[in-house]
């Protein structure tokens, strides 16, 4: 073989190694299924269901993408499955009705909310020893965890607020009120910035964290969709703080935005009833789970196209994507 030719081969063998690693694999929450659905995302096809505990709705990976923190919601238990294996291999203390939480940067705290008790409950996966539960709002949903590990806030859906918790004392130290029903935080990569969704309000606040308070209200208006149909839940912020991604729910699109103007910058067609998003590794593409249809829209981040449904199980409702 000439040096020209085993070049040419070499550099081959690592494009297909490096576009294999950033495929991986998702994982998707089937709410009324019992069910999370394995997706190759090379293949773009799903190639396994697990069977796991009642109502799963949010997913969490472990820092080292070893581990899958399931929320089991009508199974009152958050359930941990070993990725090699795909098995469950314990049961953690959740609450009753465990529906989001966030994990901390330190790996161990994980933060619950218990939408019957309006509480968040904080585990030590480590131990499977509750550490806290603190009174929130009535029905807590949404729960984020800052990447500085300052900061968990939780939003509570009836008392329309974020609940401001210090992960060092495990107090509830704030509140700010934003829109009705609130159901999902995302904060930014360097911890300044946190957006959250409200759904029946049908905007998303952008707050700044060091004050607390909203520096920006998004609209959202879709051409022939009823504004009673826009109802803003999940939101995923790129890497590179160039978009802001909305899942719109019954609308059935998500918005795109300029994460530094906070101008919508288009609305893209995806299944029925869009609830949460996950990118793939690299963030070339963006993952929706779409309830109502049973399927997952595959986005083209470059070219902000659908390019792909995937039939999955009944509502599914989280994603999470591992290596």
């Amino acid at each position: 073989m000439t040096r020209t030719l085993l070049a040419a081969a070499v550099s081959c063998a690592l494009a297909c190694a490096s576009a294999s690693a950033l495929a991986a694999t998702a994982y998707v929450s089937n709410e009324k299924d019992d069910t999370v659905s394995v997706i190759d995302l090379d293949t773009l096809e799903t190639v396994e269901t697990l069977d796991v505990g009642q109502r799963p709705r949010g997913l969490t990976l472990s820092r080292d993408n070893k581990l899958l923190y399931i929320c089991a919601s009508d199974s009152d238990t958050v359930q941990v499955m070993d990725l090699a294996t795909r098995k469950i291999i314990k049961q953690l203390p959740s609450g009753a009705d465990p529906e989001q939480f966030a994990l901390h940067p330190n790996n161990k705290w994980l933060y619950i909310s218990n939408e019957d008790d309006a509480l968040v409950t904080v585990v030590d996966v480590d131990n499977e020893e509750v550490l806290a539960q603190i009174d929130v709002g009535v029905e807590p949903e949404g729960m984020g965890v800052s990447p500085d590990g300052k900061w968990a806030v939780n939003t509570s859906e009836t008392t329309n607020m974020l609940h401001w918790i210090d992960t060092s004392t495990n107090q509830l130290v704030d509140n700010t009120l934003v829109d009705q029903r609130p159901r999902h935080v995302e904060f930014n990569k360097d911890s300044t910035l946190l957006w959250a969704s409200s759904e029946i309000g049908g905007t998303v606040s952008v707050v700044d964290v060091e004050q607390r308070e909203i520096i920006k209200t998004l609209n959202f208006k879709i051409k022939g969709v009823h504004p009673d149909k826009v109802q803003p839940v999940g939101i995923k912020l790129s890497s590179d703080g160039k978009y802001a991604f909305v899942a719109l729910g019954p609308a059935n699109h998500i918005a795109v935005v300029d994460a530094k103007t906070y101008e919508v910058l288009d609305y893209l067609l995806v299944g029925r009833r869009v609830w949460h998003m996950a990118f793939n590794i690299d963030e070339s593409r963006l993952l929706t789970t779409n309830g109502v249809s049973g399927d997952v829209s595959v986005i083209d981040v470059d070219s902000l196209k659908v390019i792909k449904s995937i039939k999955v199980g009944r509502y599914p409702w989280g994603v999470v994507v591992a290596p």
